[in-house]
């Protein structure tokens, strides 16, 4: 079969649609506008979401939309099995540590303390009758971990009732959603290049990379049908602070940033991975499995950690190699 590609950039990622070349191309408009009124509707950076308000007006209950609410409740519902290690209001945190600063200094560990009484999801109250919602005075929800995700799972669905039953979706390398049977090569955190690959029968680019860890050059290829593939690393995002390394996934519960390397999750349901795949960035190899054997009760998943040491940790995996 043969396929077009479109990418547009949207939530600071190029994303990327691979469909048959049988559909007009009208279809990628139609698409990438779901996506483009998720981002206008719920993303916390832009001006006037729902999610925007809330920050806005933290302390105090805030009209929204039902669906604000419905993620909302899946968030919290989420971060309760992961523990609180996955926590929508780690934005002050974030903020701390000099993401949006041009010259950042490492804060001291007593207004790390003090900043960290404001995360805490548990504050994050839901009027369901009213639809509104209430965060606590001078917190502030980050959406970057699960809006992107949501939006092209939304995307996904409506792909579905158009009938198109081979696609695949990439977005921006941290989720990645397959319609019928494709290949992934696993990203590596640490070190990459591009080669092509025959996958569906077609030559196609992929990012291939190189890990010192296990002695080879390749992570591990992954083969996903009507599945995605999340996976959250620090490769891109980062700070160096005298001449330190520091990553964006901060611990709600140490206040600092994690020292593991990556993790990739496989899911039903993309959004669902996203947030999975964060919140496991924060554990050890025990947490990690103690908290997939959680989530496997709930949902099909499988899912690997690579730890500060490099060392790779697998739940479940083996059926998708």
């Amino acid at each position: 079969m043969m396929y077009k590609v479109q990418v547009r950039f949207l939530f600071h990622s190029d994303i990327k649609i691979k469909i048959p070349e049988i559909y007009d191309d009208s279809v990628f408009d139609d698409l990438f506008g779901i996506l483009e009124d998720v981002n206008k509707r719920y993303n916390s950076y832009s001006e006037n979401s729902y999610i925007d308000k809330v920050n806005k007006n933290s302390g105090h209950f805030v009209k929204v939309d039902i669906e604000t609410v419905e993620i909302l409740r899946k968030i919290i519902h989420m971060s309760k099995i992961i523990g609180g290690e996955y926590d929508i209001t780690i934005m002050p945190l974030i903020r701390l540590w000099g993401f949006y600063k041009q010259n950042p200094v490492l804060p001291c560990f007593e207004k790390i303390k003090k900043v960290k009484r404001l995360v805490d999801y548990k504050k994050i109250v839901i009027d369901r009758k009213r639809n509104r919602v209430r965060i606590g005075k001078n917190q502030e929800i980050i959406t970057g971990s699960f809006i992107k995700a949501y939006a092209i799972e939304k995307m996904v669905e409506e792909m579905k009732k158009i009938g198109i039953k081979d696609a695949i979706v990439n977005a921006g390398g941290s989720s990645i959603i397959a319609i019928d049977e494709w290949g992934i090569i696993a990203e590596n955190p640490e070190d990459e290049k591009e080669v092509l690959r025959n996958v569906n029968g077609m030559p196609t680019r992929i990012t291939k990379y190189k890990y010192s860890g296990n002695g080879n050059n390749d992570l591990f290829e992954i083969k996903i049908k009507n599945m995605s593939y999340s996976t959250s690393n620090q490769k891109n995002t980062y700070l160096i602070i005298d001449n330190e390394k520091y990553g964006h996934i901060i611990s709600p519960k140490t206040g600092f940033p994690s020292q593991n390397k990556q993790v990739g999750v496989i899911t039903e349901n993309a959004f669902f991975g996203d947030i999975i795949s964060t919140g496991l960035y924060n554990q050890t190899p025990e947490g990690f499995y103690e908290i997939m054997e959680k989530l496997s009760c709930e949902m099909e998943i499988s899912g690997f950690l690579i730890d500060k040491s490099g060392k790779i940790h697998y739940f479940n995996m083996e059926k998708y190699f």
